[in-house]
């Protein structure tokens, strides 16, 4: 996955489309990334026991990787992730100016 903790993303597809935000937590073995105020969705809950309120609320879900791309931090344009070794370091570049992200 070349998403990471921290990133600035823009999505792509879905009912959040254009929002953007940023990566909060990567779930790498399913492909999901976890977004701030980004595909929320509301839950009823029932009381558990007498006296205690039922309530609505609102969960945070992931997205798949795919419905996301990567904002790039220096040029502001939406890109994709390369690789580059550098002093002997692979460190991820921006594929439109090839700055490092």
């Amino acid at each position: 996955m070349k998403l990471k903790k921290g990133d600035n993303i823009k999505v792509v597809r879905g009912k959040d489309k254009g929002k953007t935000g940023k990566i909060d937590k990567v779930f790498p073995k399913k492909g999901q990334v976890l977004i701030a105020n980004v595909n929320l969705f509301k839950r009823h809950l029932k009381a558990r026991s007498q006296g205690q309120p039922s309530e609505i609320v609102t969960l945070n879900k992931p997205l798949n990787e795919e419905s996301v791309v990567l904002v790039c931090s220096k040029c502001h344009k939406e890109t994709r992730v390369g690789y580059k070794l550098v002093k002997d370091k692979k460190t991820r570049i921006c594929k439109k100016c090839e700055s490092e992200i």
